[in-house]
């Protein structure tokens, strides 16, 4: 149970700091006078996410602390992620920098976990929680919560991953036999088109060389002839220079028969003349083989105009043609291989989707077992809501399913009937707004006293009912504050008369600014509350008795219960 709530520059809250006792807390308040700031800082201190908008105008920072009584189930959960466990403080600062931060006993840690152990700590109901029961996975999850744990959902969210996980495989593999075979087929002929046009034109880099020399042929045999002629020219005019290196190399033979200081370049000289015979025999050689061949010219342009259309087909450079072609075969390897594969995962398919439907069928049974027992603890508590004829049905259609769902497979649906030889219908078809939140009050109760926290909360679930009706509600929220701490934001002088604490919420102006402030209410301010929830601001001496009378009533009905309870 929360034991203080401290609030700190929050939102229109300078300074706040609460002590909540075990029982049923009521909070009342005008309207906009800020009711739901507390509920707003509890849900921040819960994991909610917050931005420099919640700090109060002219603060730096919003504080907020809440510490709650350390049970059972909180204590294992703290050990559990290595926090300590003698104590259950949660605090978060909002800086005006959009910095936040988070801890736990002191202990700094992140939203994922205030969340995680605020599902240990408080269950809150909102006043808008009779909008989702419309919906009907909200009905489903509504009836699955009144077995806590439940192990038949878990067997079936159990056999759900199962399949997911062998659904998983065999698309791997390419999804089913046709698509394989589509597939293969596809990867065939990209092989086959690869392998020949690559066959077909060879080694790519050899394929361009050659384009290059037959592409610049002429050019080529123009050039290597002007070098031969540079080296040995025979026309007389000029002396090649084959010749002169000849003649050099006679001449420092000579010089080094009178001086061994020239033997080196003697020995330079006569290199460079066995170099330059080496090329002019070389090309020699080189243009007797450099023919120019158009036709063959044509046909390696073809080629390569091939390649790289391929190349723009396959979205990928020429050169990596060779490694794609590769990969294909790999591609189509594992394809005839996963056929195989593909058999045996769909054998465990069908196994495992039996399975899953023997789990199902047990949920299903629970389910309905689960619907009579809730479809009449309904109905019994909406006759106390003014809904003496109602009637509330809970129907669990089982349908197969091609593919499994982690939820089972059933259609559930809340049937309902809100006056006398009425036809059940679904919820939404039927129920008012009014019949709505009652009906979904009934249900929280429902599922509250089932659930394993010592807190709850409600936020004015009771909106849309009055009179005899709202004082059935504060007699079951008191009721339900028997075994655990409640708190409830209410705006029924009937309900609050069955707080055993009850705050007040106020709007003040100081210095300029508009500021709320919550406080606990002796006996006398508390008439006073009651007395103006009831007739409107000013206190008549009958509005006045009629608080005090909504007291005496509470008091002698907590009186009644309590010694029943004994």
């Amino acid at each position: 149970m929360i034991q203080q709530l401290c609030i700190q520059d929050f939102i229109i809250i300078e300074n706040l700091c609460l002590e909540f006792d075990s029982g049923l807390s009521v909070i009342t308040g005008e309207t906009g006078a800020g009711k739901s700031i507390m509920l707003a800082a509890l849900n921040l201190l819960l994991g909610g996410r917050a931005d420099t908008s919640v700090i109060r105008p002219g603060a730096k920072q919003a504080r907020l602390s809440v510490s709650f009584e350390v049970t059972t189930l909180a204590k294992a959960w703290l050990k559990q992620h290595d926090f300590a466990s003698d104590q259950c403080v949660i605090r978060r600062v909002i800086g005006d920098k959009s910095r936040s931060r988070a801890y736990i006993n002191d202990q700094l840690t992140n939203l994922h976990n205030l969340a995680a152990l605020g599902e240990c700590l408080i269950d809150i109901h909102s006043q808008h929680a009779h909008q989702a029961l419309l919906k009907t996975e909200q009905q489903r999850a509504l009836l699955d919560a009144l077995v806590n744990p439940n192990p038949a959902l878990a067997a079936v969210v159990s056999a759900w991953q199962a399949w997911q996980n062998l659904e998983a495989r065999w698309r791997s593999l390419g999804g089913d036999k046709q698509e394989r075979e589509n597939r293969m087929t596809l990867l065939r002929y990209q092989i086959d088109e690869l392998d020949t046009v690559l066959s077909e034109c060879g080694d790519l880099e050899e394929l361009e060389d050659e384009h290059q020399r037959l592409a610049h042929a002429a050019q080529l045999q123009a050039q290597a002839q002007q070098v031969l002629t540079v080296l040995q020219d025979d026309s007389g005019e000029q002396v090649g220079v084959l010749a002169l290196l000849h003649q050099a190399e006679r001449d420092l033979s000579q010089m080094q028969n009178h001086d061994d200081h020239v033997a080196e370049s003697t020995h330079l000289i006569e290199q460079a003349a066995i170099n330059a015979d080496e090329a002019f025999a070389e090309l020699n050689r080189y243009l007797s083989q450099l023919v120019i061949d158009p036709e063959l010219l044509i046909t390696l342009e073809q080629r390569l105009a091939q390649l790289q259309d391929l190349a723009r087909k396959h979205q990928c450079r020429v050169e990596k043609l060779p490694a794609l072609l590769e990969d294909l075969s790999a591609q189509l390897q594992t394809l005839q291989e996963a056929e195989q594969l593909a058999l045996s995962i769909d054998a465990d398919k069908q196994q495992c989707l039996l399975h899953y439907q023997k789990m199902a069928e047990k949920l299903s049974k629970q389910r309905q077992k689960s619907a009579k027992q809730l479809g009449k603890a309904i109905t019994e508590r909406i006759a106390h809501l003014g809904m003496e004829q109602g009637k509330l049905d809970i129907a669990v259609n089982f349908k197969i399913q091609r593919n499994p769902s982690q939820y089972g497979s059933d259609e559930v649906d809340f049937l309902v009937s809100t006056n006398l030889k009425q036809p059940l219908r679904p919820l939404h078809k039927v129920a008012s707004g009014g019949e709505l939140s009652r009906i979904s009050l009934a249900i929280q109760v429902i599922l509250s006293q089932g659930h394993g926290v010592d807190c709850l909360i409600f936020d004015e679930v009771d909106v849309g009912v009055g009179g005899a009706v709202a004082e059935v509600i504060g007699q079951q929220l008191s009721d339900l504050s028997q075994q655990r701490q409640v708190i409830c934001i209410t705006h029924l002088a009937q309900v609050a008369a069955y707080g055993n604490q009850h705050f007040l919420v106020e709007k003040l102006n100081k210095k300029q600014q508009t500021i709320s402030r919550l406080y606990c209410l002796n006996a006398a301010q508390r008439i006073e509350e009651l007395a103006r929830m009831s007739g409107g601001i000013e206190r008549s001496a009958e509005s006045l008795a009629h608080a005090r009378s909504l007291l005496a009533d509470s008091t002698a009905y907590q009186q009644g219960a309590s010694g029943a309870t004994a």
